[in-house]
């Protein structure tokens, strides 16, 4: 979920991003698809897309498809680009808005309905599009603060709980974050204090980021940056580890560390910071102007078979909405899902969510 997969090592882990499988020549009116349209369906999505071999060449098969897939970058930039080229889409489906952002992608016409096959097994916790299917529901995850337990038991600092901890002087300079304005968890995170703390300068979540700001936070642009360049306890970076033992990342992201790991280790090597998690739900929708609209509903179906929904866990770190699939051991030993974080409404989040990171830009980055 926003790259989040750790790719130097997933490489070699059967996992595959796909770059065009059918010929360029492959063009379809608006409806094309099965006999005599093309054969050739284009998935749009952010750069943590991943999905086993077989798993995909099942769908193939089966379909009659070839999936082509186009990664746009984190979460928030994908979906920009999406609205920007929403005349002539790069593609069928879109993957990957979630609910951060998905009033923007609905207010700009991005996606037209369709209500997918299977989608009776998906909760209806999930399902935020009001009864319209111009989304489906494929996963859900918890952005939450992660640490790194070997820095704090060197340093022998009892590692923090909650939000306000983060903004204690025991913790300064510790914490990285996301940018608000370009990434998904970023953006999260902002969300999480606004819905702990609500609006205001001094008491609501302006008055804690100003604290934040005070205690030494640092912002970089994504996810990529923060976990893999400047966390402490990352081991999917090729870079030099960097010095910040908190990071904004997801509760799966400490199975993603021992799953990668060789040789594994008995315990995660970093923690969940529970008192910091806000829910994320993807979608995944049929684009508006798609050229391939029956190959595009064939591959929002797929998403939601239980085939996909089993195999998502593994490859890109969330759980699935599906009823009945089944989560990995290794979620349930290593990265349980937050049991109680934070939300924002839709509703809310499209009244507030850009004057909140307009402000959020003036309070922390000027």
């Amino acid at each position: 979920m926003h790259t989040k997969t750790f790719v130097a090592a997933a490489i070699g882990l059967g996992l595959v991003t796909l770059s065009a499988c059918g010929s360029s020549g492959d063009k379809g009116g608006a409806g094309s698809g099965g006999s005599g349209g093309s054969k050739t369906v284009t998935l749009v999505s952010h750069d943590s897309w991943a999905v086993s071999k077989n798993v995909l060449a099942d769908f193939e098969k089966q379909s009659g498809y070839k999936v082509k897939v186009l990664e746009d970058g984190d979460a928030g930039q994908a979906v920009n680009k999406a609205i920007l080229t929403k005349d002539n889409p790069q593609g069928d489906v879109f993957f990957g808005v979630d609910n951060t952002l998905l009033s923007r992608a609905l207010d700009n016409g991005l996606f037209q309905s369709y209500r997918a096959k299977g989608l009776d097994q998906v909760g209806a916790a999930y399902q935020l599009d009001q009864g319209k299917h111009r989304v489906t529901p494929i996963d859900y995850g918890d952005i939450c603060v992660n640490y790194d337990k070997a820095w704090f038991s060197a340093h022998k600092l009892t590692p923090p709980t909650s939000f306000d901890d983060l903004a204690e002087p025991a913790y300064k300079n510790l914490l990285v974050t996301e940018n608000a304005a370009t990434s998904s968890p970023g953006l999260g995170f902002l969300l999480g204090t606004a819905a702990k703390y609500g609006d205001g300068d001094t008491s609501g979540w302006q008055g804690y980021w100003k604290k934040l700001k005070a205690n030494g936070v640092k912002v970089v642009d994504g996810w990529e940056q923060a976990y893999n360049e400047e966390f402490s306890g990352s081991a999917g970076g090729k870079k030099a580890k960097g010095d910040r033992p908190l990071v904004v990342s997801y509760a799966s992201s400490p199975p993603a560390e021992v799953i990668y790991a060789d040789p594994r280790p008995t315990t995660a090597p970093t923690g969940v910071v529970e008192g910091t998690c806000f829910r994320q739900i993807e979608f995944a929708g049929l684009l508006s102007n798609a050229k391939n609209t029956e190959g595009g509903k064939a591959l929002i179906d797929f998403l939601v078979s239980k085939e996909f929904q089993e195999d998502m866990p593994l490859n890109m770190f969330v759980y699935p909405v599906v009823a009945g699939a089944k989560v990995p051991a290794e979620f349930t030993q290593y990265g349980p899902a937050a049991k109680n974080p934070e939300t924002v409404a839709p509703g809310k989040i499209a009244a507030n969510r850009d004057q909140w990171v307009k402000s959020w830009t003036s309070l922390v980055l000027k």
